[in-house]
């Protein structure tokens, strides 16, 4: 029989491997864990279902997805937790919340600090190193805009008094607990109790010498402040969750000396004082609730009574906290 079609001959012969299927693993009934800490590559899980702490490596499919300290993911594979065993995160779970800071307030990168953390410890020294308010502040913004539940974590009180800080962040109904060197720890030890908290602190502040008082078996490694530059030096390298006696979590994060904003959006870190977040729907479209913002409804408020003074300017300094550091 004729082909009459002068092209048949050079048309792309026909595929003989088999398609490609459509159908892809089901990983309902996997087992789950939480990471626990990452080094090159390789992920330490610990097992919801029991106390098994696994090695886990990122599956293909994932791609270029992230996995941080803090997610919670599914696992195929090898998860005995035998020695040189390695399993594989097929999925991550999604996140309940974000921590996320990037390099500096020009950085457009933004990096996810950890995931599912409910509540972020600020960690500050009172004195050596000097308290550095304007990082207390940006941390607290990060919080804000995560949807986290923060605490001011005060230090070395031996050192120097904590009242003017304490009044500093009332106005923010932030909760604040003071702690000296070497002494009791159980207040706050009961508001990290039942929680995931996460810590976050610049260098020499105290947040390792702290787990390691709350978690003897932890042995984070601690240092001394450079008595020249009145800086700590950088002591834990990677962050670990380590579990509270059995009832929460704890984050611990290594210790940074900036603390970048330029991924905060302040309708977010408003909308966690529900006062103000209220007030400021009369605000002209675009406002930034600054005090040289000309028709602020904030200012409004504080007019007429319906919003305390000294709140308002809290969280105008926690805002202006982004220009500084």
């Amino acid at each position: 029989m004729r082909n009459d079609d002068e092209h048949a001959a050079f048309e792309r012969p026909k595929r003989r491997s088999r398609p490609r299927t459509k159908d892809r693993p089901d990983y309902r009934d996997a087992p789950e864990g939480r990471v626990i800490t990452i080094d090159r590559g390789r992920y330490t899980v610990a097992l919801a279902e029991d106390d098994r702490v696994i090695t886990a490596m990122k599956s293909r499919p994932l791609g270029k997805q992230g996995v941080v300290v803090g997610d919670e993911v599914k696992l195929d594979g090898d998860v005995s937790g035998a020695e040189g065993t390695l399993a594989r995160i097929v999925e991550v779970l999604p996140r309940r919340t974000v921590l996320r800071r990037t390099a500096d307030d020009d950085d457009p990168i933004e990096r996810v600090v950890v995931a599912n953390a409910d509540q972020l410890v600020v960690v500050a020294a009172l004195a050596d190193p000097p308290l550095r308010l304007a990082l207390v502040d940006r941390c607290l913004v990060a919080a804000f805009d995560a949807g986290m539940e923060p605490l001011v974590c005060l230090t070395k009180a031996d050192l120097a008094p904590a009242d003017e800080v304490v009044a500093l962040l009332e106005p923010l109904d932030v909760r604040t607990v003071v702690t000296s060197r070497d002494g009791d720890l159980s207040e706050l030890r009961d508001l990290l109790t039942g929680r995931t908290s996460v810590l976050v602190g610049h260098s020499g502040v105290g947040k390792s010498t702290l787990v390691n008082a709350l978690i003897p078996d932890a042995e984070r490694r601690t240092s001394h402040v450079n008595e020249v530059t009145g800086r700590g030096r950088h002591t834990s390298t990677s962050a670990i969750a380590l579990e509270l006696d059995g009832d929460g979590w704890i984050i611990d994060t290594p210790g940074f000396r900036s603390f970048g904003l330029a991924h905060v959006d302040v309708d977010h870190v408003i909308r966690a004082f529900p006062d103000l977040d209220e007030a400021s729907a009369g605000c002209p479209r675009g406002c930034t609730h600054a005090a040289t913002e000309p028709e602020c409804a904030l200012d409004a408020g504080v007019a007429d009574g319906t919003l305390r003074a000294d709140r308002v300017a809290s969280f105008r300094r926690i805002l202006s906290s982004r220009d500084s550091d």
